[in-house]
């Protein structure tokens, strides 16, 4: 069983289209999940929520998805410095001003997390378990350098096991590791990646019930169209910034 998985896609509609495009060209994919993010930092939300809902996509909810359904007093992102706190908090502002009461309605009703059985719910196992970022706090990161007793700690928090397969994205830099027989995985991001690489990133994941192997993939698209959309919005021009980088290096925020 070979699952895609794509996150973070943030508004960018460009990236979201591009790596769709990849996907439905493949043959050897047999499902595709969302692990969240939607919305944010870009000119696309209802764009964006309308693809998935056409599609019929499921997926959970990112932190920016459940807040900006509930009208939540931030977007329950980490800051580095003052101004990305500032961004982030324009960024949320005009998310909220721009979605249509249907979006809304839409991604209040994302879950928290979902749990697969890629060989078939009569076995016990392995299961593939999506969730957006951290399952105990959004604001804590679950970056590739936090030690194999932090990954031990969130399995336990999960209620993964030796050989599932917990996935997540929130982070936006891809990465992947086995600690006691679980493998993680980062899957980055569609829309707004962070770890220099401008093209759009998701992951397929495959299970036969030995072992799980991770397929990184990255896909060209348009940036400069997404680029554009920002600048034509009333988004800071960070967004645009970073998009064009590929990184943090533009102070654009961190969702």
């Amino acid at each position: 069983m070979r699952t895609a998985l794509i996150s973070d896609i943030h508004g960018n509609l460009p990236a979201l289209e591009a790596v769709l495009a990849h996907l439905d060209a493949r043959t050897d994919v047999d499902a595709v999940y969302h692990l969240g993010d939607l919305v944010g930092y870009a000119p696309w939300p209802n764009e964006v929520v309308e693809t998935m809902r056409r599609r019929g996509m499921a997926g959970v909810a990112g932190n920016y998805d459940s807040t900006t359904a509930t009208d939540y007093a931030h977007c329950g992102c980490k800051y580095e410095d003052p101004r990305q706190e500032a961004l982030s908090h324009e960024s949320y502002a005009w998310t909220r001003a721009h979605v249509t009461p249907e979006t809304k309605r839409w991604l209040g009703g994302l879950p928290f997390r979902i749990d697969l059985r890629p060989l078939g719910g009569h076995t016990g196992g392995p299961r593939l378990v999506l969730v957006h970022g951290n399952p105990v706090l959004n604001t804590v990161y679950w970056t590739e350098d936090r030690s194999d007793a932090f990954c031990s700690k969130m399995a336990q928090h999960l209620g993964v096991r030796a050989g599932d397969v917990a996935a997540f994205g929130h982070t936006h830099k891809p990465w992947t590791r086995v600690v006691d027989d679980v493998r993680f995985v980062n899957t980055g991001s569609v829309g707004r990646p962070k770890d220099g690489d401008p093209r759009a990133g998701y992951v397929v994941v495959e299970m036969d019930g030995e072992k799980a192997d991770v397929e990184f993939v990255r896909v060209e698209y348009d940036v400069a169209r997404a680029a554009a959309g920002i600048r034509e919005s009333a988004l800071p021009d960070e967004f645009a910034v970073h998009l064009e980088q590929g990184s943090t290096t533009s102070k654009g925020g961190v969702a």
